[in-house]
């Protein structure tokens, strides 16, 4: 954990930087800038804001869960041995889903104790490394499970999509033809999924089945999005999408809108709380926020 005077520097600096392509101004000013809200963690990933507006975020190699009060300015550590725990969210009872990528399953953990895992295997076999989830309005979890550094003890051959009923039932493999999916959202009205293809660098769209979590009519985006990772949506259903050139915006059919710089590379993004139009980064060593003229779901 970097020291306490080394983040309240950095956090006083307030690093900024312009936005890299003018976005359209529904979307945020001119003079919208990236601010630096705290530095020096390993690789930070994961944020996802909580019912009453915290973010929680995590940093995957130091196997922490810290958590941000926007309010008070203030970041704690949430959890410690996270099991490299990546992509992070909130389900509608307030408990915390997370995806452990080192411990190869996904977590749900009510406050107050300790985390429970509700997916570990597909088929009898153990996941890749779950990497990033949404939430359907049952309580279905969709989530992505890729491969990264985890040596040759893998049981899946392919990286692939699944689905977590919300019975708690057996997990649904729903996309399998993608060479790395990685990012995951769901559409406002929750008809839609987005999946991020980091191996192909490209982005792709289904239609949700609500009967069953299934999906059908898949297609592509947009080709042309290189590392793109994680994202969100916003309440019009624009994607932000973090790549190796910052965070792309795209219409719900693909039209890129712009792009949003970030002083290093981001590997995802969450809207705060309705009605504060901020949108957070994680971004390698850094967390940051910028403030914008759209909101994010509730």
């Amino acid at each position: 954990m970097p020291s306490t005077s080394f983040l309240l520097t950095l956090t006083a600096l307030a690093a900024t930087l312009p936005l890299a392509a003018q976005l359209p101004a529904t979307i945020a000013t001119p003079d919208a800038k990236v601010e630096l809200i705290q530095g020096g963690f390993k690789f930070t990933e994961g944020p996802a804001v909580s019912p009453t507006g915290q973010i929680y975020f995590t940093d995957i190699p130091n196997n922490r869960i810290h958590v941000y009060d926007p309010v008070s300015k203030k970041l704690e550590i949430h959890r410690e041995n996270t099991g490299a725990a990546n992509g992070l969210m909130f389900d509608s009872t307030g408990a915390l889903i997370a995806c452990e990528g080192g411990n190869r399953i996904v977590t749900r953990q009510v406050f107050g104790e300790e985390p429970k895992p509700i997916a570990t295997a597909w088929n009898g076999k153990k996941l890749n490394s779950p990497n990033d989830l949404d939430i359907d309005l049952k309580g279905g979890i969709y989530f992505t499970d890729p491969r990264y550094g985890k040596g040759d003890n893998r049981e899946i051959d392919i990286e692939a999509v699944y689905y977590l009923p919300p019975n708690g039932g057996e997990v649904i493999q729903v996309v399998s033809d993608l060479k790395k999916p990685n990012g995951i959202a769901l559409s406002p009205d929750r008809k839609t999924l987005y999946v991020a293809d980091n191996g192909a660098g490209s982005l792709h769209a289904y239609d949700v089945n609500d009967t069953d979590g299934t999906l059908t009519n898949a297609r592509l985006i947009s080709p042309e999005v290189p590392g793109c990772d994680g994202m969100c949506v916003d309440t019009s259903g624009n994607l932000f999408v973090t790549t190796k050139e910052g965070v792309k915006i795209f219409t719900p059919t693909g039209t890129h809108l712009g792009t949003i710089a970030v002083p290093e590379g981001p590997a995802n993004c969450t809207f705060g709380a309705q009605g504060t139009k901020t949108l957070y980064i994680t971004a390698r060593t850094g967390f940051y926020q910028i403030q914008l003229g759209v909101d994010g779901l509730k």
